[in-house]
């Protein structure tokens, strides 16, 4: 199964802080923000991965993360050149995956469970697809599913009054129908293609499954306080366990004496 992080977008939330380079690369405690999506997915034991970035700063993430063997894990990249949704943007993969089943990560997620389990369940799930869950209290700044029993009903993309507090985070699971979904999908009233639409249609289907994250989850791009927020628990998480290394934090590290 391949990975497939879409980090495009203008950043308009992050303003001015983006007037100068995509948001993904922002800092998160003491790491650009795109380094979190790779590592949850190369620890799942994904490691060919795509992604992808808007036009005006594509060559700054070649530079930074060069071929992926920093990460143990093999890179190739992408160009949404206009904000046309992430749904569209997951679109211009359908050549990279081979029209096979993917996981995609939002390049602005973070999250301190690992997603390994639930890929090992869903490569052994016959069709569908697969969300994370995760309750906050501001449910109407995201996609929100409503649940009946065990089974997620509906998901609605920002809505007024939300039905539920459990926001759909931006790690997502397809079978092999996802490249037809979204070719078949329609712009909404913002002009984009939207990724609740391609959630929907396997709610619909019936072959929607979900996991409720435990740990805490950051959307590092959704406003100044959660980019803040992202990095300190960040920073709590590693002073109790710190990551592996990097080949580029190797190489960083003083020589010792």
């Amino acid at each position: 199964m391949k990975g497939i992080i879409l980090a495009g977008g203008v950043g308009t939330r992050l303003d001015p802080l983006t007037r100068v380079t995509n948001k993904h690369l922002l800092p998160v405690y003491d790491k650009p923000m795109i380094y979190y999506p790779i590592m949850t997915l190369v620890e799942a034991g994904i490691t060919d991965i795509m992604i992808v970035s808007g036009k005006g700063h594509a060559g700054h993430f070649l530079e930074l993360l060069r071929s992926g063997g920093d990460f143990g894990a093999r890179f190739s990249y992408g160009v949404q050149e206009r904000p046309g949704g992430i749904a569209e943007g997951l679109g211009l993969c359908e050549g990279f995956a081979d029209r096979q089943p993917v996981v995609v990560v939002l390049g602005d997620n973070i999250l301190e469970d690992s997603i390994r389990p639930a890929v090992e369940q869903f490569r052994r799930q016959a069709r569908g697809a697969k969300i994370f869950l995760k309750a906050v209290s501001n449910p109407g700044s995201f996609g929100v599913a409503e649940i009946k029993g065990s089974h997620i009903v509906d998901i609605q993309e920002k809505p007024k009054r939300p039905k539920t507090n459990l926001a759909v985070i931006g790690v997502y699971l397809y079978d092999r129908q996802v490249w037809e979904v979204v070719k078949a999908l329609r712009p909404s009233n913002r002009g984009e293609l939207e990724i609740t639409d391609v959630n929907n249609f396997y709610v619909q289907q019936g072959t929607m499954t979900y996991e409720v994250l435990a740990g805490w989850w950051g959307d590092g791009g959704e406003s100044f306080d959660s980019l803040l927020e992202a990095g300190n628990l960040v920073a709590q998480r590693w002073r109790r366990s710190p990551p592996p290394a990097t080949v580029q934090d190797r190489e960083a590290e003083p020589l010792s004496t």
